[in-house]
């Protein structure tokens, strides 16, 4: 029953750059790592292998951003632990979650990382912990911040109020299922004011189809985690039939997109409509008749895991996992998708967060510390690259 409560390597792009710039119960997220499936890797400490290199001590100066030739991406930050999610503020900071940490940090475009706080009733184990992250709309005036979270019995939605530090937090949606997969987790504000938030199965198929539970489908509320006026079910449902996504994302005409993990044959973006079934478990891919919404796109397993997803310069912009890539999917002007092009293909590793600073340029991020991957030195790490 569906209850409402009371409350790596990352690297940017500007836009206009032509770059080569996620079953049964099987894991989300394949591996194409040494790590076995559901592994992950241990929480980092203060000072240790997993904090920022940059200096984030009170007072410290920001430190200059590593120089890189034209084209280039540029280090901004480095030993950072699983960055899932990005969410900018009104100045051009950053905010990023590290799943397993718990750790919300700010970083500025110019490198210099602080650790905002921890975020308290995180239990990171598999695919869980802190996940999304969302900035209000109207943050100048409300100073509200909202973050996703597997706490030890659910997925959650929490609110904060952050004035340079985290204060009154509020449970606004508790209840989504939690699993040791599947676990969903992206949150972000459409164009429309209201809340998103995408939910997975868990493992358990039968509740992608089950209206009367919030797993596999994406959500639409209100900042009180109340259902937005409009939803097609009375409650906070706004698509259903997914399998598990990780990227939502909006156009200039103000459509949206996800960006969801497929099981053996296909991974998928598909264009979001109210109310609309996208089909899991009873077809993966394309070719469900009438009852449900074909994707747009699809890839084979082996070339995605798609995790992030943004809009910029006229294209999606995919975080590829498993595919160790990122996609560039150009929209035409209905919608529809043009020719996937892969970018940066196992060059940097596997590639989740996603996102679109406010100055147009674009950030993406590794998950090479993720149990899954295989790190390397600096991982996970934070990149901007200019044109």
């Amino acid at each position: 029953m569906i209850r409402f409560a009371r409350s790596a390597l990352v690297v940017a792009v500007t836009s206009g750059t032509a770059l080569a710039v996620g079953c049964s119960a099987a894991p989300a997220e394949r591996s194409s790592g040494p790590s076995a499936p559901g592994s992950q890797s241990a929480p980092s400490t203060p000072g240790g292998q997993g904090s920022p290199s940059t200096r984030d001590a009170q007072g410290s100066p920001e430190p200059p951003a590593t120089g890189a030739p034209a084209g280039e991406p540029r280090t901004l930050a480095e030993n950072l632990a699983v960055p899932w999610g990005i969410a900018f503020l009104p100045g051009g900071d950053a905010l990023v979650t590290e799943r397993d940490t718990a750790r919300l940090l700010r970083v500025t475009p110019g490198g210099k990382v602080t650790e905002v706080g921890r975020i308290d009733g995180v239990s990171p184990s598999g695919e869980g912990g802190l996940l999304g992250v969302a900035v209000s709309p109207t943050f100048a005036d409300d100073h509200r911040i909202f973050v996703y979270f597997s706490s030890a019995r659910d997925n959650r939605i929490v609110r904060y109020r952050y004035d340079r530090e985290l204060a009154d937090p509020t449970v606004i949606l508790d209840g989504i299922p939690r699993g040791a997969i599947h676990n969903g987790g992206r949150l972000a504000f459409g164009p429309d004011g209201y809340l998103y938030a995408s939910t997975g199965e868990t493992g358990n198929q039968s509740l992608a189809q089950a209206l009367g539970s919030m797993g596999g489908k994406i959500l639409r509320m209100t900042e009180d985690g109340r259902p937005a006026p409009g939803n097609p079910f009375q409650n906070v449902i706004w698509s259903y039939g997914h399998r598990n996504v990780e990227g939502l994302a909006w156009d200039r005409s103000g459509r949206m997109y996800a960006s969801e993990f497929g099981s053996s044959s296909f991974d998928e973006i598909n264009l979001i409509k109210k109310g609309a079934n996208y089909g899991w478990p009873e077809v993966e891919g394309t070719g469900g008749g009438p009852r449900f919404t074909d994707p747009i796109v699809t890839w084979p397993t082996s070339e995605a895991s798609p995790s992030g997803l943004a809009y910029a310069d006229g294209s999606l912009w995919v975080g590829a996992l498993r595919g160790q890539r990122l996609w560039r999917v150009p929209l035409n002007p209905d919608g529809t998708a043009g020719k996937p092009v892969p970018l940066f293909e196992n060059r940097y590793g596997r590639l989740r967060a996603v996102a679109t600073a406010r100055d147009g340029s674009l950030w993406f991020g590794t998950s090479n510390k993720d149990g899954r991957g295989s790190p390397r030195r600096g991982d996970d790490r934070l990149l901007a690259l200019k044109p």
